[in-house]
């Protein structure tokens, strides 16, 4: 069904959009949220002739995590610092741009880069929501503004990264910082308007200020607030749903995956007692009024760094000769869960990466069997897999025809242990309450059985999205830094066709036609703040996005050249100084621009920058905040002189290092710290 104007999308067509595949209408292909494409123009027998059909350069070089839209043969993409374009999705025109204007001192309260996942298109409009935390409407038609709500305390670390959802003439919102303290919910504004309709908050607020007259109330006393204690409030408890959120239009339900707590250590979030509710929480509400029907915890009392955010898929499988309606979910913590997405009720949940916090989950309680000392309340704690997660952001997708989810699963592990150093919060800086020496390994393309929870095959692949097809083949990014993008078969994980990218490709794939023609595309750009190892070995370059289509005839731009050379000072710095600077890089540097300074170009490596060299113009940026506009405030808050110059001193010492290699790899191990990502 085409629209007679742009944008032209309501319930009906959102509901029915399985039906309408030349179409991307929703984040996720359908409200399944299965990332499967009936198209089949392009197979397992035709991949091969795939080539680029044409490209467009954005306008930044900063993280690139958007999943396009495409309705009616115009796709809306969404960039970093939450811009948007409208392109003519059989050419790559580009048809109009729209800029929220996100001010520069924004992308310090972001713990991953100033990325945006996506945008919604309803009724004429295309919503998005910026770094800044605000919500827009556009009009699908001219790009202009049409209103503007702003969702958070600005004076707050609350953040938007994740995708708006529409539902009945709502635009759902959720919010980002958990590591920096704050307090998650998630909002309802009116479509038409940007009025606030309903607010339900996913931890509980300051009892000495009253209830919140929002849609929470009733649930928050009831069953929330006696899950926990201690100076939570003082911390903002976390629990923010920065990216899933899902609808079922059957039941009526919309799922909200919540986050870590904030602080990660319950020890001083908590005072280690109580579940803290809704912490990692799969929960279910009345997408009209934002009451409360049902939750699911996957972590009791989280203290890792876990989280429930991640993608959710909605199926009906048959399982023990039943047909179940089901919700599947891969969360950071390792475990594959299948729930009665009627009731929240386990049905099945069982590890997909090697696991050591937990033994299993109790079907019957539903709640982790959690191994001796995993909480490292009695010493260091060796934990699989580690706060960067099994899975994360990226898109899983389902096939129908295969009956398999196809997900990346990253096996990694951390030595854990309570930071006895922890005594007062302070924003700006991660206040994990925990000391974390990470530790990466395999990433596979994992294809998973969800009714017998069984493996059916997996290859070597790196952290990106996944589309599935009708044509037999799962499409995926490789490479975080320098990747190709790669199609597998569906069967049996055959790799059978794949392009070199110029830049690095995480985001999730879609398809689409225009005039009976096929096309796959995806925008690329590293994802976020890298991590340990992803060293780009070339000049910055600008997101873009890609389509494809059988015999294309466009060239994407070349090979980017060589980085600037290190720049190292000549000032001299003790032994001391240098890894007191690199104990401060850990904590207020390493998640932007990388662990042990070796960055993947999505922010300048500091290691090559031009004010390495020079005491003054180093002062500028890191105390002053010279670069504010770019993004890198002064930090003179937090940081001295004294102290901004041992970080000088550490990240010299790398670039020495680097310079003597020749190369970009790592030569010390990274600084303790943490890599979440929102």
């Amino acid at each position: 069904m085409a629209g007679v104007h742009p944008g032209a999308v309501d319930d009906a067509r959102m509901i029915a959009a399985a039906s309408e595949p030349a179409n991307w209408l929703v984040n996720g292909g359908t409200f399944n949220g299965d990332h499967y494409s009936k198209l089949d123009q392009i197979n397992v027998n035709t991949v091969k002739d795939l080539k680029p059909a044409w490209s467009f350069d954005f306008d930044t070089v900063r993280g690139q995590q958007s999943e396009p839209l495409v309705v009616d043969g115009v796709m809306y993409v969404s960039t970093s610092w939450s811009k948007v374009y409208a392109l003519d999705a059989a050419t790559g025109r580009q048809i109009w741009f729209f800029d929220p204007m996100v001010p520069g001192d924004t992308g310090v309260k972001v713990c991953c880069d100033t990325v945006n996942r996506g945008v919604a298109v309803y009724k004429g409009k295309v919503y998005v929501g910026t770094l800044d935390g605000r919500l827009i409407a556009i009009s699908a038609r001219t790009g202009t503004q049409l209103w503007s709500t702003q969702t958070v305390d600005p004076k707050s670390a609350l953040t938007i990264t994740g995708a708006p959802r529409v539902i009945h003439d709502k635009v759902i919102i959720g919010n980002a910082g958990a590591d920096f303290g704050v307090r998650g919910y998630v909002s309802a504004y009116d479509a038409a308007t940007g009025k606030l309709v309903w607010r339900f908050y996913t931890v509980p607020g300051d009892p000495a200020k009253g209830p919140d007259h929002a849609a929470s109330d009733e649930i928050m006393e009831k069953l929330v607030r006696p899950t926990w204690s201690g100076d939570y409030a003082k911390y903002g408890g976390g629990g923010t749903a920065w990216h899933a959120i899902s609808y079922d239009p059957e039941l009526n339900q919309l799922y909200i995956g919540t986050g870590n707590g904030s602080p990660w250590n319950p020890k001083y979030r908590t005072a280690g007692k109580g579940d803290n509710l809704f912490l990692c929480s799969v929960i279910a509400l009345d997408p009209d009024t934002g009451k409360y029907i049902w939750h699911y915890q996957e972590n009791p009392q989280e203290a890792w760094d876990y989280n429930s955010s991640q993608p959710m898929i909605l199926g009906n499988l048959t399982i023990d000769g039943k047909i179940r309606k089901v919700l599947m979910h891969a969360p950071k913590n390792g475990f594959f869960y299948v729930l009665d997405r009627t009731n929240g009720k386990v049905i099945s949940a069982k590890p997909y990466v090697p696991v050591t916090w937990a033994s299993g989950i109790d079907t019957v309680t539903g709640r982790p069997i959690e191994t001796p000392n995993s909480r490292y309340t009695d010493g260091p704690f060796h934990l699989r897999p580690n706060s960067s997660g099994a899975h994360n952001w990226h898109a899983m997708a389902y096939s129908p025809k295969t009956g398999l989810v196809y997900l990346n699963a990253f096996e990694n592990s951390a030595e854990v242990r309570d930071d006895p150093n922890f005594k007062t919060y302070t924003r700006g800086p991660f206040n994990t309450g925990l000391l974390s020496k990470l530790k990466g390994g395999p990433t596979h393309l994992l294809a998973w059985n969800p009714v017998t929870q069984t493996e059916a095959w997996r290859v070597p692949a790196d952290r990106a999205g996944v589309l599935a097809t009708a044509g037999g083949l799962v499409f995926q990014g490789q490479g975080a830094v320098t990747g190709r993008f790669t199609a597998f078969r569906a069967d049996n994980g055959r790799e059978v066709w794949n392009y070199k990218m110029p830049n690095g490709v995480q985001a999730a794939p879609i398809a689409y036609s225009v005039r009976g023609v096929q096309y796959v595309a995806i925008a690329t750009g590293n994802g976020a703040s890298p991590a340990a190892g992803d060293a780009d070995e070339r000049e910055r370059q600008p997101g873009r996005m890609v389509a494809f289509r059988l015999n294309g005839t466009a060239k994407l731009p070349a090979e980017p050249g060589a980085p600037p050379p290190p720049n190292p000072t000549a000032d001299p710095f003790t032994g001391k100084q240098i890894a007191q600077g690199g104990t401060n890089y850990g904590r207020y540097c390493s998640r932007c621009h990388g662990p042990a300074a070796v960055s993947s170009n999505v922010i300048p490596d500091l290691r090559r920058s031009a004010f390495l060299a020079d005491r003054e113009s180093w002062r500028a940026v890191v105390i002053d905040g010279a670069l504010e506009g770019n993004g890198m405030v002064g930090w003179k808050q937090h940081l001295n002189e004294a102290e901004a110059e041992e970080i000088r001193g550490y990240v010299s010492a790398q670039a020495v290092a680097l310079k003597k290699r020749g190369s970009g790899a790592a030569t010390s191990k990274p600084p303790e710290s943490a890599s979440p990502e929102q």
